[in-house]
């Protein structure tokens, strides 16, 4: 397929445009799936996932995250790259996209690749161009390595299928919590254009387990599953709406991850939030919190939030905020509760919670041990006895464990200096095209 370009550009001036356009998705991790090469392309998936960079503000960033084309024919009011901004343009074609991934590898920058993209003409033309390049890269380059690719919600079930057979994860943004959201900031969008792809992912992953456990060598579809991302504050939700509608993601639809981004007011937009302390990072940390207590500790939203409580604390982490709300289920005796309650303790977390299952089967453990284990016990040491003794003569008080746990040092970094709201790109190094200069 022929992509027309507006005008002349380097592959370079394209790279720059696109990667700073890509910088506001954050639906980007590692692969969580270990899948070896087979000798004769390039690249395989290990286990820890791509390589990673962390920006200032504590984004995890992929090094090679780019759109596919900036390009957009819908007017959505937070998106810098809508319709009605005048914003230079740029698009790549699928063998440039080749191309680029290509030489990062060589060069050992990356891993894998993350691409998301603009809406080119029509969700279906854009995907046809995305599946075109991975389809390139996989056959024609032999690229063996991770690939994150983005749904274009809209586009033909033929080509979301194809991608899914060519690309390790597949995410499709609910890009604002509520439909009601949606309707308000982004009225060209619609929540079933959205959940239909979801949903056919998750029907095409169980089907594919299925084809595999009767033929080993089915290809595998989306192997390291799916994710969503949703942009926080610049809706009315409670952090409460926000965490019950990650839960039901998770239970409907089997999504491996849900990100979180901070809102960044990038357009000058009467029906966008003016947020007085700029993006609200702290709200996003907190919402990360807790979604690792609802995705790994047993804990479901309705126990972290409510109606009456809808929003997180702002000093306390939602894991120690709950556990002073139920300081009746404290103290736990490390040496008989079980690994759920375990969890619920605030400084133990997974790994630490399984070693000391794994260690008192053998000995009777003391605070010693547990500081050895990775217990943090300056946040446990309230709520937890070894062999019915705490650890120093305190007592079961809210008022009294918050003035002992909180200290300006254990506060985000965010909260506790001024930042400037920066994402680092490939651009903060020296680069050149076609060699890039490390």
């Amino acid at each position: 397929m022929e992509l027309r370009l507006s005008q002349p550009m380097t592959m370079l001036d394209k790279l720059q445009i696109l990667t700073d356009a890509a910088k506001y998705d954050v639906a980007c991790t590692s692969s969580g799936i270990a899948r070896k090469g087979d000798g004769m392309g390039i690249g395989n998936t290990k286990l820890a996932g791509i390589c990673h960079s962390f920006s200032a503000d504590g984004r995890c960033i992929s090094l090679l995250k780019v759109l596919f084309t900036n390009e957009c024919i819908f007017d959505c009011r937070y998106c810098q790259n809508r319709r009605s901004n005048d914003v230079v343009r740029a698009s790549f074609t699928p063998e440039e996209i080749c191309e680029l991934t290509m030489q990062f590898y060589r060069r050992n920058y990356i891993e894998g690749l993350f691409l998301s993209s603009g809406i080119l003409h029509s969700p279906t033309y854009t995907m046809e161009l995305i599946c075109e390049a991975l389809e390139k890269l996989r056959t024609e380059y032999g690229f063996q390595g991770y690939i994150h690719v983005k749904v274009i919600p809209g586009a033909d079930a033929g080509l979301i299928r194809k991608a899914g057979l060519l690309a390790d994860r597949m995410s499709v943004n609910l890009e604002l919590p509520t439909a009601e959201g949606l309707r308000m900031l982004a009225p060209n969008k619609h929540r079933r254009n959205i959940l239909g792809p979801m949903r056919m992912i998750q029907i095409g992953r169980e089907e594919n387990q299925n084809e595999l456990v009767r033929y080993r060598h089915t290809p595998r579809f989306v192997p390291a599953g799916q994710s969503t991302q949703m942009i926080i504050g610049a809706t009315p939700e409670s952090d409460y709406q926000i965490m019950t509608i990650a839960e039901t993601l998770y239970q409907k639809f089997a999504l491996k991850r849900v990100f979180y981004s901070a809102f960044v007011r990038v357009n000058d937009d009467a029906m966008l939030p003016v947020l007085a302390g700029g993006p609200p990072l702290l709200r996003e940390h907190r919402l990360y919190q807790a979604d690792f207590l609802l995705r790994y500790y047993g804990f479901k939203a309705g126990e972290l939030l409510s109606e009456k409580k809808p929003n997180f604390n702002i000093v306390l982490d939602p894991k120690c905020d709950w556990a002073l709300r139920h300081l009746d289920q404290f103290p736990v005796e490390v040496n008989r509760a079980d690994y759920y309650t375990l969890l619920r303790v605030p400084g133990i977390g997974v790994k630490s919670a399984g070693r000391i299952v794994k260690a008192r089967r053998s000995a009777v453990l003391g605070f010693g041990d547990l500081k050895k284990i990775g217990v943090v016990l300056k946040r446990a040491l309230y709520f937890i006895t070894c062999s019915g003794r705490m650890m120093y003569k305190t007592k079961l008080d809210e008022d009294y464990i918050v003035r002992n746990i909180v200290e300006d040092k254990d506060r985000p970094a965010y909260v506790r200096d001024s930042m400037t709201y920066r994402q680092l790109t490939l651009f903060d190094c020296q680069t050149g095209f076609g060699g890039i200069v490390p």
